[in-house]
């Protein structure tokens, strides 16, 4: 993959046109969502360099229809083929390697875009968003030949200049996702299911998890934020995930480690501080408990 440096944080899908130098497609700062073809997301790209670790507060969603490519999606390293879908949340880093060859159809798009229709959380409406979901799904020919036609409807409409084209963008999207979530469930491994209050509670707890880790990691906090008591939560996460609460902000702070050793060059010191431990010390002692591997070693293996 990439050779390490920083990861970037993007706060907006306009960010990304400044990943590719070159690049000189210009979107207004405060779009919400910007389709695209890969071959037009890609045609200024170096082949060398790809496209380096972002991590993007908005969703990324494309499939390929030619040519190949290697990302990787937090700390897992795929390599992609033709008729591939691929499902990027949220706050997930992200890199892409040789897709200068690709061609097939993306979008960059914040939840808030579709949040007026979308009566929940994303990834309660759509499992696919889910942290833990399986974010590539290998298409048949029928399936991909569905997800394309969505996909050109949303780059028609995105071009035409009219009074209805955001709430008709809106719409768009929002049927992409319900053919992506039609398509999903006869590709997922386990039956569809109503959600009971229970899951869609630790659902919300472990959002707020994904979202702000980094700052809160105190269970009662998050409690607080939910409305209920920390026991409760405790009661109903460990009932439906079958982990502890604690359990779940450590598997956070553990990924994020993972990803900050393997794909940067930054100290021990350095991962420790952006992580918000009191000292590399504590760091290392965390690391060591949560993998059974020192962060040096943990680094070589990655």
């Amino acid at each position: 993959m990439n050779n390490k440096h920083d990861i970037l944080e993007l706060d907006c899908p306009a960010a990304c046109e400044k990943l590719i130098p070159g690049n000189c497609t210009i979107h207004n700062i405060g779009s919400m969502v910007i389709p695209s073809t890969l071959q037009d997301r890609h045609k200024h790209m170096d082949p060398n360099k790809g496209i380096p670790a972002s991590r993007r507060k908005f969703n990324l969603i494309y499939i390929i229809l030619e040519g190949s490519n290697e990302i990787c999606l937090g700390t897992d390293i795929r390599r992609l083929k033709p008729d591939d879908l691929v499902i990027v949340p949220e706050n997930t880093v992200f890199a892409s390697n040789n897709a200068s060859n690709c061609m097939g159809y993306c979008i960059h798009f914040k939840t808030e875009f579709i949040q007026p229709i979308l009566g929940g959380m994303l990834s309660e409406r759509f499992p696919f968003f889910d942290m833990e979901a399986e974010h590539i799904i290998s298409l048949s020919l029928q399936e991909s030949l569905v997800i394309q036609k969505a996909f050109r409807d949303i780059l028609e409409e995105h071009g035409k200049n009219s009074q209805e084209k955001e709430y008709l963008l809106n719409n768009l999207v929002y049927i992409l996702l319900l053919r992506i979530r039609e398509i999903y469930r006869s590709h997922s491994k386990t039956p569809n299911q109503l959600i009971s209050r229970s899951m869609k509670l630790s659902n919300q707890f472990r959002h707020l998890v994904e979202k702000n880790f980094l700052q809160i990691r105190e269970v009662k906090l998050y409690a607080e934020m939910l409305n209920i008591t920390p026991q409760y939560l405790t009661d109903v996460v460990k009932s439906t995930l079958g982990r502890s609460p604690r359990k779940l902000i450590n598997e956070m702070l553990t990924l994020e480690s993972k990803i900050l050793l393997s794909s940067t060059d930054k100290t021990l010191s350095e991962i420790a501080y952006m992580l918000r431990f009191d000292d590399q010390a504590h760091f290392s002692h965390f690391i060591k408990i949560q993998t059974g591997f020192s962060p040096s070693v943990l680094r070589k293996i990655l």
